[in-house]
């Protein structure tokens, strides 16, 4: 039952609507939701779209998984419920990205399907851009860039995704990209064709 509180909140009409951003930007605004191990190169990823995208005059933005925990989430941790509010409060915030005509990248290893998919239901039809940055968890191993993975095998950090704590691959996934298969540069040209494809840029 909705609180005294909520009962008082009344959603206001904006005097700018996000057709006319999408109008006056030239494209359509959406997700690219970037989901897959720590070290499969999300982030990195993501960066290389967005820069690709920005150089084309295209309103873009990203959303990194420890940049957002420095401020807006930095007091959760990462038990599963945190996890999912984790995702539930990237979802919100990337829901307002959209509203405001941009291009939002999200790069976080949201490892729970339903909590992906919850996001995905937030929004509309080609909103929700899932982008699985798969790499098998030996090169992500051996790549470990912030040395998480170490520490996550000999106990410093509990919950880690893939070695004790799941990670729940994507089914159907608009894009797959195999960060061991393609360079970046292959991998944002794929990104983006595909995008093009569905008349999105």
């Amino acid at each position: 039952m909705a609180s005294t509180e909520t009962k008082n909140i009344v959603w206001h009409d904006a005097s700018v609507h996000r057709e006319e951003r999408n109008n006056k930007n030239g494209h359509e605004s959406f997700v690219l939701w970037f989901t897959g191990l720590s070290g499969s190169g999300k982030s990195t990823l993501a960066n290389a779209v967005s820069r690709k995208l920005f150089e084309d005059n295209k309103q873009t933005y990203v959303l990194d998984g420890d940049n957002v925990r420095h401020g807006l989430n930095k007091d959760l941790g990462f038990s599963p419920e945190a996890r999912k509010e984790n995702i539930r409060r990237i979802g919100e915030v990337a829901k307002l990205f959209v509203d405001s005509g941009q291009i939002v990248s999200t790069a976080f290893i949201s490892p729970y399907k339903e909590d992906r998919q919850q996001v995905r239901d937030l929004l509309g039809e080609n909103e929700f851009i899932e982008i699985h940055v798969d790499c098998s968890l030996e090169t992500c191993e051996e790549r470990d860039p912030k040395g998480l993975y170490q520490k996550a095998r000999t106990g410093e950090i509990p919950s880690f995704t893939g070695i004790s704590s799941p990670y729940e691959e994507p089914e159907k996934p608009e894009v797959l990209i195999n960060t061991e298969d393609y360079s970046i540069e292959e991998a944002v040209d794929i990104i983006v064709e595909k995008l093009k494809e569905k008349g999105l840029v």
